[in-house]
């Protein structure tokens, strides 16, 4: 079914910044077909029209790295220093979890995360083939790695060996919206011959990666004290790094680091919530983002953060960078707005997601900017990133299909998610 929206603020999240008011969008099968004003007979070219008046349309957030099953850990371990929180709490309490504990925490934050008008995430974690089963449910889009984490590089691995399965069964598949990627977790928890390894491997299939890279001092320090380098210089080395990759957090890097991300065109994500509730630090996100390097934003996972909303996230990143460089047009709102769109998008690999323009994928939301708190509409996109709430999200598309409308998830049974993950809470 073709699809029209009319009269409402196009935030289209180009590189202009373009806002078209009053304005239309149009699509078909899938793709955007029509940006711009609204013109006389337009309508009579699509089966439906939706009047938005007093909201604003854009790209949906794309939300670039994430383990959603630990929504099932949320508000259980807070509060402490990051390796204590992960070896001593988190670690244990996941070798409890099972697959179908998996799938429905995993249900539980794609409901989470539609709600909040994020439309693709990417992901990390264990039993990724129920998750990847979650995300054609919701019909969300995603890019998914089942994590890696091991001392030898010899001998058979069941993690890679679940990697390699999930890589065959779900890659490019439900239409292209499910990605595939391999996922060594951290240098701290991988050998440097399974992280060669795992690269390796990444070649051999032509599969994108993800990793943690450089979140702490003391993971930075541990490295320098066992590798002689940085965990950014040992990723390059073992030949990690390259536009394919996404390297999550990058929060304590040095001059060298960044010439390194640079060059290799990696694509880091920012994760301020995650950074901030652990202590980590204010990653150099307006220095990196000025030498040309791709910046995504993420809410890491819900144990550590603890919710799944961009726009706070947008929000935080903004005012951190204002305050670190004591600069207040550090992260302007455009700027942030691709962050948490298309910059996300291209560093999943979905190279055709993230702007409102004729051609790109339909992945969309409607934000009600007719609530209180966007009043006056002195600027739209001002409002929405200083003042606007997740809940103002009241329609949601994903491939030109509508995922959720006024607010009612329409893939994904609500009821039935929050029963069996309070069933199964630890």
């Amino acid at each position: 079914m073709s699809l029209l929206f009319i009269n409402a603020s196009v935030i289209t999240c180009d590189e202009k910044g373009t806002l078209i008011k009053d304005g239309a969008v149009g699509i078909k099968d899938g793709i955007i077909d029509y940006a711009g004003s609204v013109q006389a007979n337009l309508a009579e070219n699509y089966d439906r029209v939706i009047d938005l008046k007093g909201k604003a349309i854009m790209p949906g957030f794309v939300n670039a790295h994430n383990h959603a099953a630990m929504t099932m850990f949320r508000n259980y371990a807070d509060d402490l220093k990051l390796m204590d929180w992960l070896f001593n709490k988190i670690f244990p309490l996941e070798d409890k979890l099972t697959e179908e504990d998996a799938y429905w925490a995993s249900s539980l934050a794609m409901l989470e995360m539609l709600k909040g008008g994020t439309t693709a995430f990417c992901d990390m974690y264990m039993f990724m083939d129920k998750t990847a089963e979650a995300v054609v449910q919701s019909g969300m889009r995603s890019a998914l790695g089942r994590g890696l984490q091991g001392e030898s590089a010899e001998g058979p691995d069941h993690r890679v060996s679940e990697a390699l399965a999930l890589y065959k069964d779900f890659h490019n598949s439900s239409n292209g919206r499910i990605r595939v990627n391999l996922a060594p977790h951290s240098v701290y928890t991988c050998s440097f011959p399974y992280l060669e390894k795992v690269a390796r491997l990444a070649r051999e299939i032509k599969a994108d990666i993800q990793i943690h890279l450089s979140e702490t001092t003391d993971e930075v320090k541990n490295c320098v004290d066992k590798y002689g380098m940085s965990p950014i210089k040992l990723a390059d080395k073992a030949g990690l790094l390259s536009e394919r990759t996404i390297a999550a957090h990058c929060v304590v890097v040095d001059e060298e680091d960044m010439e390194i991300l640079k060059e290799k065109k990696v694509n880091v994500v920012h994760n301020p919530g995650s950074n901030m509730k652990l202590a980590s630090g204010i990653a150099p996100v307006k220095a990196m983002a000025d030498m040309g390097i791709n910046i995504a934003l993420g809410t890491d996972g819900a144990s550590s953060n603890n919710n799944l909303d961009m726009l706070e996230e947008m929000r935080a990143a903004t005012y951190l960078q204002k305050v670190i460089t004591k600069d207040p047009t550090a992260l302007p709102v455009d700027q942030i707005l691709r962050m948490a769109t298309v910059n996300g998008a291209r560093a999943l690999g979905f190279n055709n997601v993230g702007e409102i323009k004729k051609g790109m994928s339909a992945d969309l939301i409607v934000i009600n900017t007719e609530k209180s708190w966007y009043y006056p509409k002195y600027n739209e996109k001002s409002a929405i990133v200083y003042s606007g709430n997740s809940s103002d999200v009241e329609y949601v598309i994903i491939n030109g299909n509508i995922v959720m409308e006024k607010g009612q998830i329409l893939t994904l049974d609500e009821e039935r998610i929050l029963y069996e993950v309070q069933k199964r809470a630890f």
